[in-house]
């Protein structure tokens, strides 16, 4: 399979450069630098084409890196290819199933556009394991979106931006007066359940996929029409009234999704339920939020759904959830008026509408019943009144959630485990280092200077104690592990643990050394125990990142399993499938194997991904449930007694 060529231009900022030339070798027709050397640099994904990446300084280093983390990806790998094991060898214990991971695959289109990651089309990719052989095989598509079928000409194979998305403006298509914002390009995570396969996007419907094929089925009417709008009575409310004049515009005009569904869902695994969150369109323009969640079964049948409106202006991205709660920390944002008015007109992206909203020095966290109809206790407590954290945070991802519950008293305390940031470091128009203005990547954006560490993501703990009337006695916010205080994101654990006590977490992270970039990219998979507070970690290594950490059960001890991650060796340009052994972290032989993706499907940073177990896989996975339900329900009993 031949990849077809992708150029994308990159400019490296002047403050990124230090007052250094390049050796008199390099191809300056394909390689030059702006400021002092003022040319452009042109990246190619053709495996004919050999990319220059210098040595000689740092940050130039460090500069190019970063850009090839984001470079567009054409071709497909439509058929499984074989990948060749490079370190190692896949262990006979190794439970067979397939490892799902989306994320964008095209940055730059054929007439002059640009887009920001989070707006590029979603490419997904799969590797099915078979421990048994041995093998891994690979394969990659683009998800046929409606937007994707627009701006792909099927016969020349050419692509031209015509959806602005949320966080982009184009500059070789329509700018001013394109209302196509809502560009569903199923780039964020991916969901098996049902025996269905599902890539989903922040604020539109899924798309189903066909997971033999990878062939796109098309959209998956999650939330029915006739249950999407229950129009309330006007009460003279001025919210109620201006939500009535902006569902018109925002439905009809923009092509809102009057329920946006989050991209981030949860698997309550004893209950074997799906559940999921949605928003109101109109409430991102209002000071106000509406927020349902719903709960399926296996075979998506509606279990129960609930409406909350909570009289704050909140943005929420990922969020958690226990055997009596739904959790969300409210991250506060607020209209801006001049980003706005910008925005509508197409001059600036459709998020420079908000703006993060500082006001508080404390974090809101809405504890929302999740079966009010089963509450044994007098809970009294209103919910729509937030626990006030004390301290102000952007959270980002939750990895778990999980209550406590004091059998002398009745109190329960909760434990909640997940990365944030600043509001001062946190900024919708500059994630991942885009410049919307001139459609390129300053990766210094996702940085700091010495001494700001603790604006970046970082793992924290938080704990809130109720007593039994429901009111809070104690909030606390701490790190996750004081002997961990370096960036970190993307909190993982083994799942058969979601919902109750867990004792590690596992994270992406950065080990700080390099003199240029020292945060982010991460390069790093840390092993956080909870407990005990130890530390363990694995680093990819000189100029190879990492992306997302996935858990897999083996047995059925917590930490027994294995961890799947994607390294992203930039300075070769290729990717590779690393599988490390989840309780050998740290140790020597912590990498089980390694194996390579062919360079011409070489692909750029991936979002979220999600394990699927095969058949046999899935019976081994479902012992070991058994055996992790059956330990769980002794050891309530034996609370039980001890209370007794």
């Amino acid at each position: 399979m031949q990849a077809k060529a992708c150029h994308n231009i990159i400019n490296i900022p002047p403050k990124l450069l230090p007052p250094a030339k390049l050796p008199s070798t390099v191809a300056m027709s394909q390689l030059t630098l702006p400021s002092h050397v003022a040319r452009a640099i042109t990246i190619t994904t053709s495996p004919t084409h050999e990319v220059y990446t210098p040595e000689i300084d740092d940050a130039i280093t460090a500069f190019w890196d970063y850009q090839f983390l984001f470079v567009s990806q054409r071709s497909e790998a439509t058929e499984p290819v074989s990948l060749r094991v490079v370190e190692g060898s896949i262990p006979s214990d190794f439970p067979s199933g397939t490892y799902y991971l989306t994320g964008p695959g095209l940055f730059a289109d054929d007439h002059g556009s640009t887009v920001h990651p989070l707006d590029g089309h979603g490419y997904l990719r799969t590797f099915e394991i078979d421990g048994g052989t041995g093998q891994v095989k690979f394969m990659a598509r683009y998800i046929e979106t409606e937007a994707q079928a627009e701006e792909r000409d099927p016969v020349s194979g050419k692509w031209r931006f015509t959806h602005r998305g949320p966080f982009s403006v184009l500059k070789g298509g329509k700018m001013v007066g394109n209302t196509k914002v809502m560009k569903n390009v199923a780039n964020t995570s991916v969901l098996q359940w049902g025996g269905r396969l599902f890539c989903l996007w922040e604020g539109g419907d899924p798309y189903e996929i066909d997971s033999k094929t990878l062939n796109t089925l098309g959209k998956f009417e999650l939330i029915k029409n006739s249950d999407q709008v229950e129009d309330k009575k006007i009460n003279g409310d001025f919210l109620d009234v201006a939500a009535q004049i902006l569902k018109p515009i925002l439905y009809g005009v923009f092509k809102m999704s009057p329920k946006r569904l989050l991209s981030h869902y949860k698997i309550d695994t004893r209950r074997n339920r799906l559940l999921i969150m949605s928003c109101n369109a109109e409430d991102m323009l209002l000071p106000r939020s509406n927020f349902t969640f719903y709960e399926f079964d296996s075979n998506f049948q509606l279990l129960q759904s609930q409406e909350f409106e909570i009289p704050d202006h909140l943005m929420i991205h990922d969020w958690a959830f226990t055997d009596t709660h739904y959790i969300l920390f409210g991250n506060r944002i607020k209209l801006d008026i001049p980003g706005s008015m910008t925005a509508v007109c197409g001059l600036s992206p459709m998020i420079s509408a908000l703006s993060v909203n500082p006001s508080k020095p404390t974090s809101p966290i809405y504890l929302l019943p999740r079966f009010p109809n089963k509450q044994t206790n007098n809970v009294e407590r209103d919910w729509r009144k937030p626990i006030e954290a004390p301290s102000q945070m952007w959270v980002l991802h939750v990895g778990n959630a999980f209550e406590e519950i004091d059998e002398q008293n009745g109190n329960v305390n909760i434990q909640i485990q997940a990365s944030g940031c600043s509001y001062q470091w946190f900024n919708f128009q500059k994630m991942f280092g885009y410049d919307w203005q001139s459609g390129k990547l300053d990766p210094s954006m996702m940085n700091v200077e010495e001494g700001e560490e603790k604006l970046l993501p970082h793992l924290v703990q938080v704990s809130i104690n109720l007593d039994t009337k429901g009111n809070c006695t104690k909030c606390s916010v701490n790190d996750l592990n004081p002997q961990w205080n370096k960036a970190a994101d993307f909190p993982a654990m083994n799942p058969e643990f979601s919902g109750r006590k867990n004792t590690y977490v596992y994270a992406a992270t950065s080990t700080g050394s390099r003199q240029a970039l020292p945060h982010f990219p991460f390069d790093t998979v840390v092993k956080l125990n909870a407990v005990d507070k130890s530390v363990q970690k694995w680093s990819a290594g000189r100029r190879r990142f990492i992306g997302e950490p996935v858990f897999i059960p083996r047995g059925t001890k917590e930490d027994d399993g294995y961890l799947l991650v994607v390294e992203y060796a930039v300075s070769t340009q290729r990717c590779y499938l690393v599988i490390l052994d989840a309780q050998k972290i740290g140790e020597k032989n912590e990498v089980v194997s390694r194996l390579e993706v062919p360079r011409h499907l070489n692909f750029p940073l991936g979002f979220h991904g999600f394990w699927a177990p095969s058949n046999s896989g899935l019976a081994n996975l479902q012992k070991i449930e058994s055996k992790c339900k059956a330990s769980w329900t002794m050891m309530k009993d034996n609370m039980v007694k001890l209370g007794q």
